[in-house]
């Protein structure tokens, strides 16, 4: 049987209450957490949930609820898993001259962006970007890499303590150039050992 709307609310509770801090809720704090007007009521969720074999509880203890793997795989299949994100893609819109939108069937994918634990997120603070179309309050997708070619946009960090993001470029002096997307800033020439790269961006993302 399928959980109520109130139910659900009950079983993200006490999945939020567990992981945050370890152990489960007692029946005061579901209450309270829920805006519950009775203990009863809470008995009464309690029940109807271990009836749907949603949780476990040990009688007699007040911290003994268990949520059941039945929970758990409903979410991971009411959430799409990571790595395996798509949007369609409904065809092409002018940002110049106008130009006939036609529906495709396609969609984009965005597996390669987080199919792993090695890809983070940044907020843009500032303008060095700009002429690379990154804005302040962008957020970047930045893959941990060791692998960094001439070109490539880096978050960079600069004697151990400032990070910043550039275009990384290897000087015939030995040096390392972080070049600024903004000409109305200079670059930045460090020794490669007061340097470490963070990352490289692999995309732009922006919300408005």
């Amino acid at each position: 049987m399928a959980l109520t709307r109130r139910q659900k609310e009950v079983m993200d509770f006490l999945s939020g209450f567990i992981q945050q801090h370890g152990y489960s809720p007692s029946y005061d704090e579901i209450a309270k957490g829920l805006s519950l007007a009775s203990l009863a009521t809470v008995h009464k969720h309690i029940q109807a949930l271990e009836a749907k074999q949603y949780l476990r509880r040990s009688y007699n203890h007040s911290r003994s609820l268990e949520i059941s793997d039945r929970y758990f795989a409903e979410e991971r299949a009411r959430k799409p898993e990571i790595g395996q994100s798509t949007i369609p893609l409904l065809g092409r819109i002018a940002a110049g001259k106008p130009v006939e939108a036609i529906q495709n069937p396609e969609t984009l994918e965005f597996s390669e962006f987080v199919a792993n634990g090695s890809t983070f997120a940044l907020q843009v603070r500032g303008d060095s970007m700009i002429d690379d179309h990154i804005c302040s309050g962008d957020f970047v997708l930045v893959e941990k890499t060791d692998s960094i070619k001439n070109g490539d946009i880096v978050v960079a960090l600069v004697d151990g303590t400032e990070a910043t993001l550039k275009r990384f470029y290897n000087e015939p002096d030995g040096r390392v150039r972080l070049q600024p997307a903004n000409s109305s800033m200079s670059p930045i020439f460090v020794n490669p050992g007061h340097l470490q790269i963070q990352g490289r961006v692999l995309a732009v993302m922006r919300k408005y």
